[in-house]
């Protein structure tokens, strides 16, 4: 491990326990200001005051724009809109971001491995565990709905970091009982890191993007829309061609978002 991967993963550690050094040495610089306008602003103040430090966000843009995932949620929930589908279901995706944009203009359906015990205008929750087939809503092999949604979650399922059972093939499990889902000419909006393939336990797992579309075609999925998120947050349609992919493959870390189309029914 790089001396770089080796500080990241200890800065990942000591923030489970609670303890941000960086964070901590923001905070200690911006304490003086805080400080020196808190009195400012009481001289000019004769009413009631009390004090609740807020010492980051001065220095912090006035927005996350450039985060791979708000423009994924934004792009997908853009498509969504577009395409218009009659029933739309989400696994596991981000609740704040891409499952409220879609809840804004439509109903969708979550299905997450977690509780989620707010009652929330549009959403209809269900939780489930992707990797099991057993509580899927499928009949006659003929799919439960013609849009699917699984964005930033595969490369989570089976490294027990949201109390699912540990699997190594979990993403595999995943996206066939994603696939079984959706019905014939149904798209599946899939999205996850891709890049030199690995797992980082119990993080996530980056794949290289042909393990997507071969798990994919396996299960009756075609790709039909390649998108790539990579660093400062710009996004780019990509032709999927061999080259392209195993540039994609061979890089550190990118974001993908596939689009696939559902071919046949699977048993």
């Amino acid at each position: 491990m790089s001396p770089k991967r080796s500080l990241i993963t200890i800065l990942q550690l000591l923030g489970q326990f609670g303890l941000e050094p960086l964070r901590f040495f923001r905070t200690f610089r911006a304490l003086p200001v805080f400080l020196r306008e808190s009195r400012q602003f009481r001289r000019g103040y004769a009413g009631k005051m009390t004090l609740m430090p807020f010492l980051q966000e001065r220095y912090e843009e006035g927005g996350t724009t450039k985060d791979e995932y708000f423009l994924q949620d934004l792009l997908v929930a853009r498509w969504i809109f577009e395409a218009k589908p009659q029933r739309h279901v989400d696994v596991g995706s981000s609740v704040a971001g891409f499952v409220a944009h879609v809840a804004s203009f439509r109903e969708i359906e979550v299905y997450d491995v977690r509780p989620i015990t707010t009652q929330v205008p549009g959403v209809v929750f269900k939780q489930a565990d992707m990797m099991q087939s057993v509580a899927l809503p499928v009949s006659g092999g003929e799919g439960y709905c013609d849009s699917l949604s699984c964005l930033h979650a595969i490369e989570h399922f089976g490294l027990g970091r949201y109390g699912d059972p540990i699997d190594p093939q979990g993403h595999e499990r995943g996206i066939t009982n994603m696939a079984k889902l959706l019905k014939p000419g149904g798209l599946f909006y899939l999205s996850t890191p891709i890049g030199q393939e690995r797992v980082v336990f119990n993080a996530n797992r980056v794949f290289d993007p042909n393990t997507i579309i071969r798990c994919a075609e396996a299960n009756g999925l075609q790709l039909k829309q390649f998108t790539v998120i990579g660093a400062g947050g710009a996004a780019r349609t990509v032709r999927p061609t061999e080259e392209a992919l195993q540039e994609l493959a061979d890089s550190f870390y990118n974001l993908g978002i596939f689009v696939f189309g559902k071919t046949v029914s699977m048993p």
